[in-house]
């Protein structure tokens, strides 16, 4: 039987007809990984382990699935997001890094609040990633998400159970939402779909035919839509002095923060992500 320094090997080898040499690697290692219920040190530490004749049944199976371009993250079912394992299937969004960069900036934000007791909402939540992080290092805040897919929600309640994290979810069409007249909230957060349909021939193969588009792509001819709306939704239902976040396309970040001011929103800051990227903004409900 192979071990898994040779298994490693093999998968990489053959990921690397799709996929560049290193991420052909680190598909391979998260493969395994998730297999044998390994870290990525005791997988280092257990280079010479032979693998079971069930273990490599499960080995081919995966490597099926991954030749044909699908998503490591949905063909293991899983993925972390900021420490948390996160659940994912073809109903929401893979998690990215520039997300996680986003709520790593409202909790240090929040290290500077004294009141503990906020309620935070998370619009366009797909799997939860975003507001289970937020509750898990809030306890003490009223955590609450919202989507317009049935199906992301399914998942995002999973994701909340799996992690202990309440955060209570809501079905909602934010575009045709009426908006509620209190002013109940501290903090609103939002990745909302923000590729335009243009942009297509850009993108990863992958991401394209596995990725669920509702979450995905914007009309070319409105690339702001989700942006006006939701800061127009934020500005009725935060309180006052109350934080906005965003998720931006990296080519409207002036014409995001233009509509967050028409909104009402000022000290108005946009942030770039690990590549450098305009990717986040906030502002603060005047």
């Amino acid at each position: 039987m192979p071990n898994v320094k040779e298994l490693e090997s093999h998968l990489t080898d053959k990921l690397s007809v799709i996929y560049d040499p290193l991420e052909a690697r680190s598909i391979a290692q998260l493969t395994l990984m998730h297999i044998l219920s390994f870290s990525k040190t005791q997988l280092s530490m257990n280079g010479l382990r032979e693998l079971t004749v069930k273990q490599i049944t499960s080995v081919e199976m995966v490597l099926e699935e991954l030749l044909t371009g699908k998503p490591v993250q949905y063909v293991l079912g899983e993925t972390e997001f900021y420490g948390y394992k996160i659940k994912v299937n073809q109903d929401v969004l893979i998690p990215r890094p520039e997300t996680e960069e986003l709520v790593h900036w409202i909790l240090a934000d929040q290290k500077r609040n004294s009141n503990h007791n906020i309620q935070l909402l998370d619009i366009c939540t797909g799997s939860g990633c975003i507001p289970v992080a937020l509750k898990k290092h809030l306890p003490n805040a009223k955590v609450s998400g919202l989507d317009i897919s049935y199906d992301a929600l399914k998942m995002a309640m999973q994701n909340a159970v799996l992690n202990k994290a309440e955060v209570h979810f809501y079905q909602q069409d934010i575009l045709k939402s009426e908006t509620n007249p209190h002013r109940e909230f501290d903090v609103i957060v939002s990745n909302p779909p923000y590729v335009r349909h243009l942009e297509k021939e850009k993108m990863h193969k992958n991401v394209l035919d596995f990725e669920p588009h509702l979450a995905l792509f914007v009309e070319d001819g409105d690339p702001l839509l989700f942006y006006r709306t939701i800061a127009q939704f934020a500005a009725k239902t935060l309180k006052s002095g109350g934080l906005l976040y965003f998720e931006i396309n990296e080519a409207y970040g002036a014409e995001t923060k233009l509509e967050m001011e028409k909104a009402g929103f000022v000290q108005i800051e946009i942030r770039k992500d690990l590549y450098d990227k305009d990717r986040m903004v906030k502002g603060v409900l005047s």
